[in-house]
């Protein structure tokens, strides 16, 4: 059934109407809250188009930006002295919450000596074997986002295979890399919603298939054109989408029989240990990346190569003509970069913290389903090691099309300004949550409360 207006009646199992009360009532109390922030933020910022600095800043559900004051560990405090648990965490950019000491102390220590010069620096020199230890492939190289690095694979992919094509899963993130800006679209591949400036058809280089469908992906990789198959090990930044028993080795088999590269990207699924998704279910990718925290929240990315691939990329640089190759930018590999990245690697992403993370991950998933059952809600919760999230609809979900069907913006966005009312902060653009090594069990007690406070007045 849907409204005079075309709006369908309920999202969630909640009626809109009910929605609507609810986030007009949120909104006034959270402007209540910041007359601060409302008077620097409520009609943008000076200089900047939109009144933001980055366009995304306009799509916090939020009547306005919160102006941070500062933040620490897994707390963020605005200018209006609001305390908020992080949950957020620059999404994923501070997994290990916000400015850990160590890599606080190796920045300091590091902008006394320079922070760019296009040169190696002391904290490099260990840093390649530490990589290869840690996310087992032998040969890397630093970009500056997972953007950055996702491009630079696949151009490596291309190079040494001589195919044009990579294959992405419907409902997939990868950034701002342009040819995974595809979906399908009843059934057949179109370029996604929204782009902006995009005069290609993406779809002539793309194949595409859904998560979790050995026979799609064969029958794609069949036409034998597929350079690379680029994917999350689950899918995020949408509605969470878990692999079905066998799906990631099935990919693997099948990738290797085609001929076809595998490049898994963990800037998200980090969140499952200290290597990944990648270690801890023992994937053999050819191709590896990682962004968002692998610094710490200094803006850096890494990607890695298995021998083989770094040996024929070898050969396709002595062969080819001279010129530039299309990798790397100006600000990569600066020792900026290598003195955060080795202290998180070293310091901070440790199997103590991710312990600690993993056991306050399993006890907001199972306070959230705890919550949601009470209030006999048709809603979900999932999570991949210290990342979780709830889910308005029915689940498990198991690919794509499903979870961007799962999506309930109005209710969601409610949620949303009604949980940092209640000073609890998560991601923006859906409802994921993340536990950092700060993050303490008061935090989670306080979502929980909050979620199921809020889940009531919903259902009620």
């Amino acid at each position: 059934m849907a409204t005079s207006n075309g709006r369908a009646a309920t999202q969630g199992g909640v009626g809109l109407a009910r929605i609507d009360e609810i986030r007009a009532q949120e909104a006034e109390a959270f402007r209540a809250a910041r007359p601060k922030s409302q008077a620097a933020l409520g009609n943008g910022l000076a200089g900047f188009f939109g009144g933001v600095p980055m366009h995304w800043m306009q799509d916090w559900p939020t009547p306005f930006p919160i102006l941070v004051e500062k933040a620490k560990g897994a707390t963020i405090t605005d200018v209006d002295g609001n305390r908020l648990a992080d949950f957020c965490l620059g999404d994923t950019g501070s997994m290990f919450g916000h400015s850990p000491d160590p890599v606080a102390r190796a920045i300091r220590r590091q902008s006394r000596r320079g922070l760019t010069y296009m040169l190696p620096s002391p904290d490099a020199l260990g840093l390649g074997e530490l990589l290869a230890q840690r996310f087992d492939l032998p040969h890397w190289q630093i970009a500056t986002t997972a953007s950055d690095a996702n491009r630079f694979a696949l151009r490596v992919a291309r190079a040494i295979t001589g195919r044009e094509k990579i294959l992405v899963f419907n409902g997939c993130y990868h950034g701002a890399v342009d040819e995974t800006f595809v979906r399908l679209l009843d059934g057949k591949p179109a370029n996604k919603a929204g782009l902006a400036g995009e005069f290609r058809d993406l779809t002539q280089n793309t194949r595409i298939v859904e998560f979790n469908d050995l026979a799609a992906l064969e029958a794609e990789l069949a036409h034998g054109d597929v350079a690379c198959v680029i994917t999350e090990p689950v899918l995020t930044n949408c509605c969470m989408v878990l692999p079905q028993p066998g799906f990631l080795e099935g990919v693997r088999s099948l990738t290797r029989a085609a001929g076809t590269l595998l490049l898994i990207d963990e800037t998200h699924t980090i969140s499952t240990g200290p290597g990944g998704y990648t270690r801890k279910h023992g994937l053999e990718p050819d191709l590896f990346v990682l962004g968002k925290p692998v610094a710490g929240g200094v803006p850096a990315s890494v990607w890695g190569m298995s021998e083989e691939v770094a040996t024929r990329f070898a050969a396709y640089n002595r062969a080819k003509e001279p010129g530039y190759s299309g990798i790397g930018t100006t600000l990569s590999a600066n020792p900026l970069q290598f003195a955060a990245m080795r202290a998180t690697l070293e310091e901070v992403m440790t199997e103590e913290n991710y312990a600690h993370m993993e056991k306050l991950a399993a006890r907001l998933a199972d306070g959230l389903e705890a919550a949601i059952a009470r209030h006999s809600l048709p809603w979900h919760v999932a999570r991949v090691g210290a990342r979780v999230e709830f889910i308005c609809a029915s689940g498990p979900l198991k690919n794509g099309s499903e979870a961007m069907a799962a999506h309930a913006p109005e209710l969601e966005a409610a949620i949303h300004v009604a949980l940092v009312n209640r000073c609890v902060l998560i991601a923006p653009f859906h409802n994921m949550m993340l536990i950092s090594p700060a993050t303490k069990k008061h935090h989670v007690d306080r979502l929980v409360a909050a979620f199921s406070d809020i889940a009531g007045r919903l259902a009620a």
